[in-house]
């Protein structure tokens, strides 16, 4: 790959039957990529060589949603609507969900969001979050990660970059935030709570 001056941007093993195993990569090569597929077929040890687009070509951008199932479900509304708004003009926003309860469960699953592929914004949406989560969601800002919070109970609403009140109007902004189609911008706001 290097010879080639392939940079290695994913890895990832995706099956692994006995003593093979189905690897994808995504590698960004400055040049025509049939070099480094000859050469990558030209090993013994490879056994099929593929070349497909990249899965953020295909898949794009992504908004996180997280918390409780009710919440998660009317945010994942506002969001899926929206992308496919920006979809329809080129653009490539995926919304993934996870209905979670319980601090802990929440809080990890907060920290592990920066490194998830792609993602661009995670949207929180419960009743009541605090603590650990407040820690967590802190944590993932300073990484850079956008983070939007339904308005609720708890001090989250507090640590969030922007703070809104209803859930379909939070997944629509979250993905205006993260959209290149849209005008939209966080940093343009002059408050951050709505």
């Amino acid at each position: 790959m290097a010879q080639n001056r392939g940079d290695i941007a994913t890895v990832d093993i995706l099956a692994s039957h006995g003593p093979e195993s189905r690897i994808y990569f995504e590698i960004n090569v400055p040049l025509d990529p049939a070099g480094l597929v000859r050469d990558l077929e030209a090993l013994s040890i490879v056994r099929k060589v593929v070349l497909v687009k990249s899965i953020a070509a295909i898949y794009g951008k992504r908004v996180i949603i997280i918390g409780g199932g009710a919440q998660v479900g009317q945010v994942a509304i506002g969001a899926i609507s929206e992308a496919d708004r920006h979809n329809i003009r080129g653009e490539h926003i995926s919304v993934d969900t996870i209905p979670l309860v319980g601090e802990q469960a929440l809080a990890d699953a907060v920290r592990s969001v920066p490194n998830l592929p792609r993602v661009r914004a995670l949207v929180l949406a419960g009743s009541l979050m605090g603590g650990d989560i407040d820690d967590a969601v802190r944590e993932v800002r300073e990484q850079g990660l956008l983070v939007i919070s339904l308005n609720m109970a708890g001090s989250v609403p507090d640590a969030a970059d922007l703070v809104v009140t209803d859930p379909v109007q939070a997944g629509v902004m979250a993905v205006m935030a993260v959209a290149d189609t849209a005008k939209f911008r966080i940093d343009r706001l002059t408050r951050r709570v709505f």
